[in-house]
């Protein structure tokens, strides 16, 4: 009796390891559609008569919306949603329902059910991306004149406007637009027909099926059909790099939300209080948009070191692609959605941004340049004469854009006997001429912001 126990509950136990009923349930609405198309192409081909074909679309219909109401029952000893699929349509429409598994496997169904996830997937991530971009654009025409100091090394640089630094990360998620488009564009291809690895004996039209399902074309090799998925590790990569960069401005938005900074307030519904510190308000959901790359990182290694080492063709080990991709789906479609709502209601303070800039000697390099452009001085000897004014800033403990003409001469022996030097020397010191001064293409000056901008509004209106 106990052994009888045992052996049913190792059973059991080996059931639910070998199936994947509980998460590629999901991929039920690709799986109907994968079959509507098969048993389309095998009735073209006159492998199925006309109402066989019928009789098998009007069941996988009547399942589609049995799963969508909630009257499907999923069994674990199904073991995948293709059988699953396939045993209610056989109590819905019987014998007839067996013929629709001619000239397919698993291996290519599930490859192809994966394939259309996936694609569907990266076209509705674009449109999330482009809709962050709009709200971006939204907050950058109001700013092209909002000055805030450019940092490398976490330290004050040269002069900026905000519109500037915020269309640096729109180059960011404009490039991730661009992964996911070149990704379905490079996988556009159908497995469906390649059977278990080696393709079929029935006269089959794979075109058509391919065409039936919107791919461009089925692949060219039946065994790469089946064990290919790199197409998952691609939007794996596409999400984590997606992910990087909404971690990155997520690191900003956290920093400038701090006293230190005080540039900008998050909304209170994106942050929250302190247990017991009322006086408190923590950027929270920054911090787990920052976090969030962590888990989606490691999908892509999952998936990574599952393929590594598997010979052709199809191997269960494929069975573990599925779960880090929808988890790592789901979690970029929140954190995209909660990033825009973010940046729509957060309050930027122009006020303590220019405060910021007059901390660190930011027109230091302008003067260094004036020195070179109008005196004629070699750029390392400006470089130390631009030094020594920085020293004497600091000595009065001024910054160098609010030093007199006479306070700037008085830095150093050579300015100080230097006849042609004369009070137009404070316009390069001046934040706001010298952010407008790098003129240069993609620069920082207003006028090459407001070009960005309009380029990025001509780019949205393209795609």
């Amino acid at each position: 009796m106990n052994e009888q126990i045992l052996k049913n509950t190792n059973a059991k136990l080996l059931d639910e390891f070998n199936a994947s009923i509980n998460f590629d349930k999901n991929l039920y609405s690709q799986d109907i559609k994968g079959s509507l198309a098969h048993s389309q192409m095998l009735f073209l081909q006159g492998i199925l008569s006309e109402d066989e074909k019928n009789k098998i679309h009007k069941g996988l219909e009547q399942i589609k919306k049995d799963i969508e109401n909630g009257n499907f029952e999923f069994k674990l000893e199904d073991e995948d949603i293709h059988m699953a699929i396939e045993r209610n349509l056989t109590k819905i429409i019987g014998e007839t329902a067996k013929k629709l598994h001619t000239a397919r496997s698993r291996n290519d169904q599930v490859a192809t059910d994966f394939k259309l996830y996936i694609k569907e997937k990266n076209i509705s991530l674009m449109a999330q991306i482009k809709k962050l971009l709009f709200t971006f654009e939204q907050i950058c025409k109001n700013h092209t004149e909002t000055l805030l100091p450019g940092m490398t090394h976490l330290q004050h640089a040269q002069p900026i406007n905000l519109a500037f630094h915020l269309l640096s990360y729109v180059n960011m998620f404009q490039r991730d637009f661009k992964r996911f488009e070149s990704s379905n564009q490079r996988n556009d291809t159908c497995p469906l027909g390649s059977a278990a690895l080696a393709g079929t004996a029935h006269n089959i039209d794979r075109f058509k099926t391919a065409s039936l399902l919107g791919f461009k074309t089925p692949c060219a090799n039946a065994q790469d059909g089946v064990s290919d998925r790199d197409f998952a590790l691609e939007i794996l990569f596409n999400i984590s790099t997606l992910s990087m960069h909404i971690s990155r401005i997520s690191e900003e938005l956290i920093l400038w939300s701090s006293y230190e900074f005080d540039f900008i307030k998050i909304s209170d519904e994106y942050a929250t209080t302190s247990s017991i510190m009322p006086q408190k308000k923590n950027p929270d959901v920054p911090e787990l948009l920052r976090g969030k790359s962590g888990r989606i990182y490691g999908n892509l290694f999952a998936l990574l070191t599952v393929m590594k080492s598997l010979p052709l063709a199809y191997n269960k080990d494929t069975q573990e692609d599925k779960e880090g991709v929808f988890d790592s789906v789901k979690n970029i479609e929140l954190c995209l959605s909660i990033l825009d709502e973010i940046l729509k209601t957060m309050q930027i303070s122009k006020e303590n941004m220019l405060k910021a800039c007059k901390k660190g000697h930011l027109c230091a390099t302008d003067f260094a340049d004036y020195l070179v452009q109008k005196q004629n001085f070699a750029f390392r000897d400006a470089y130390y004469l631009a030094k020594d004014a920085v020293a004497k800033a600091d000595s009065l403990n001024k910054d160098i854009s609010d030093l007199s003409f006479e306070e700037l001469k008085d830095s150093s022996p050579k300015l100080k006997s230097l006849a042609s030097l004369n009070k137009e020397v404070l316009t390069c010191l001046d934040l706001r001429n010298s952010m407008n001064s790098r003129d240069s293409y993609g620069g920082t000056s207003s006028k090459q912001s407001k070009i960005q901008i309009q380029e990025l509004k001509e780019w949205l209106e393209q795609n």
